[in-house]
């Protein structure tokens, strides 16, 4: 007796084939049919899905006390340059050298606290009352603000295309379910079927 007659062999020969005709199937039947201009107008319907980011360009000066932080608003009201005394004061390590530049960033990015006093600033302005965080306390100045620019379309193509075989495949499964007739012999079965097929 060979291979090909032991019933556990021929059942898993099966499986493969299905799983090959399957794989051939999602292949010439979706793959090979998205086009450049599908997965361009899903880039374009995510982007504009989207609603835009603010992102904002701020320096701190971090200190342990509040009127620590109120003498550098003091300081600061008198003319005195941000930088200067970010390098001079702050207890931020990577601030010390930098002028206290933490570069741009998102909103959520940071705590909440230091991150609605940074969105709420005007370009150019410091915050007026030292802002506490778990940190300590923090006297902020708005470098620049702009908007988040989407990323490039070649840089998330391959992601766009892959949101549009996957619509693409699960259009296909479903006109095939609604064209196939299933017959469910056990009746218990086939009324809880029935029962979730209405309730879509």
């Amino acid at each position: 007796d060979g291979l090909d007659k032991d019933p556990d062999f021929q059942r898993r020969m099966a499986f493969l084939q299905q799983r090959a005709l399957h794989g051939e199937m999602v292949e010439k039947g979706v793959v090979d049919k998205v086009t450049d201009a599908e997965v361009r107008a899903r880039y374009d319907q995510e982007i504009a899905n989207t609603p835009p980011v603010n992102e904002v360009h701020a320096r701190h000066i971090l200190v342990k006390t509040k009127e620590e932080a109120e003498a550098i608003i003091k300081q600061l009201d008198g003319g005195a340059d941000f930088q200067k005394l970010a390098n001079e004061h702050t207890s931020d390590p990577s601030g010390k050298s930098n002028g206290g530049d933490l570069g741009w960033f998102g909103p959520g990015q940071m705590v909440p606290e230091f991150d609605k006093a940074a969105f709420a600033l005007d370009v150019g302005k410091y915050t007026e009352q030292p802002v506490q965080s778990q940190f300590g306390w923090h006297v902020i100045k708005l470098e620049d603000k702009r908007a988040k620019q989407p990323p490039a379309f070649d840089d998330v193509k391959d992601q766009a295309k892959q949101a549009v075989i996957r619509d693409k495949y699960f259009a296909l499964v479903k006109s095939l379910r609604a064209g196939a007739k299933v017959e469910i012999p056990d009746a218990n079965l086939k009324k809880a079927v029935d029962t979730l097929e209405s309730a879509k």
